[in-house]
C-alpha cells in the first residue's frame, strides 16, 4: 500500500501512561490481525536523531473496522510530540506491514506470553479469533506491574467469557497481595505448567519489552518448548 495521508480521530488514557490513538482508516485499507504500520509526524516542532516515524501495532481487529494503535507515554521527544497532537491533525501513514499473526491450523494450541504494551497485536488476534469464532485453543498470561498499568483487561475478559477456547492469566508482578488475589510474581515454568499441559504441543507468541522477550524464550526453551514453534516480537521504548 502506498503511503497515505489520514487523520487523528480522537485519543484516550487507557492505562498508567499509557495512550490510545483512534485513527481515520484508509479507503480500501486490510490488515490481519497482529500487524502494524508506520506514522510520520508532519512538520513536529521537534525532532530527534531518530526521525518522525514510528511503527506500532494495530490494537483492533480487521472485524472491528477502527484503526487503533496505543503505546506507553515515555518522555521522548516522539512520543511528547504525539501526545499533544490535536484531534483532526493528519499523519502520514505506511502500512500494513509484518507477518507476526496467529497461525492457520485451528487444531494447534496459542500460548500468548506478553508484557505490558506488547498485548496490542495479541488483543487483535484474539479480538479477531473471537469474532471469526475460530476453535484455536488460545492461553494469554499477561505480565504487568499492577492492574492499573495493564491496559485492555476488561476487553480480554470480555473475550474470555465470549470464547470457550480462549483462557486469560493476568499476571502482576507488584500488585499489593491484599487487592490482588489473581497469579503474581514473574512467569516461570511452573506458572506455565499451571496453564499448558503439554508444553510441547503449542505454538508460543512473546510480545513485549526485549530483556523479557529473551528471558521468557529461554524459559520456554528449558521447559520443553519446541524452539519452531516460538514466535517474538520486541517492543522498545521511543
Amino acid at each position: 500500500m502506498a503511503e497515505e495521508t489520514i487523520k487523528l480521530i480522537k485519543k484516550e488514557k487507557v492505562a498508567n501512561d499509557t495512550m490510545a490513538f483512534h485513527w481515520e482508516m484508509p479507503d480500501g485499507f486490510t490488515f490481519r490481525a497482529g500487524q502494524f504500520g508506520e506514522f510520520t509526524l508532519i512538520d513536529p516542532s521537534e525532532t530527534d536523531e531518530k526521525g518522525n516515524s514510528r511503527e506500532f501495532s494495530f490494537v483492533y481487529a480487521p472485524s472491528e473496522n477502527e484503526l487503533v494503535t496505543t503505546t506507553r507515554m515515555r518522555d521522548s521527544v516522539f512520543k511528547r510530540e504525539l501526545e499533544k497532537l490535536p484531534e483532526g491533525s493528519e499523519v502520514k501513514f505506511d502500512g500494513p506491514i509484518g507477518n507476526f499473526t496467529l497461525h492457520k491450523t485451528e487444531s494447534t494450541p496459542a500460548v500468548f506470553i506478553i508484557g505490558g504494551i506488547g498485548i496490542t497485536p495479541i488483543r487483535s488476534m484474539i479480538a479477531e479469533a473471537t469474532k471469526q469464532q475460530t476453535s484455536h485453543d488460545m492461553t494469554l498470561l499477561f505480565s504487568n506491574s499492577t492492574p492499573e498499568d495493564a491496559p485492555f483487561q476488561s476487553d480480554l475478559k470480555e473475550f474470555e467469557e465470549q470464547n470457550p477456547n480462549f483462557k486469560f492469566v493476568p499476571v502482576m508482578t507488584q500488585a499489593d497481595s491484599d487487592e490482588w488475589n489473581g497469579e503474581s510474581g514473574y512467569i516461570d515454568e511452573d506458572m506455565l505448567k499451571r496453564y499448558v499441559s503439554d508444553v510441547s504441543e503449542p505454538i508460543y507468541y512473546l510480545s513485549g519489552p526485549g530483556g523479557m522477550v529473551n528471558d521468557m524464550y529461554d524459559m520456554l526453551v528449558e521447559a520443553g518448548a519446541n524452539e519452531d514453534n516460538i514466535r517474538a516480537e520486541e517492543f522498545y521504548g521511543y
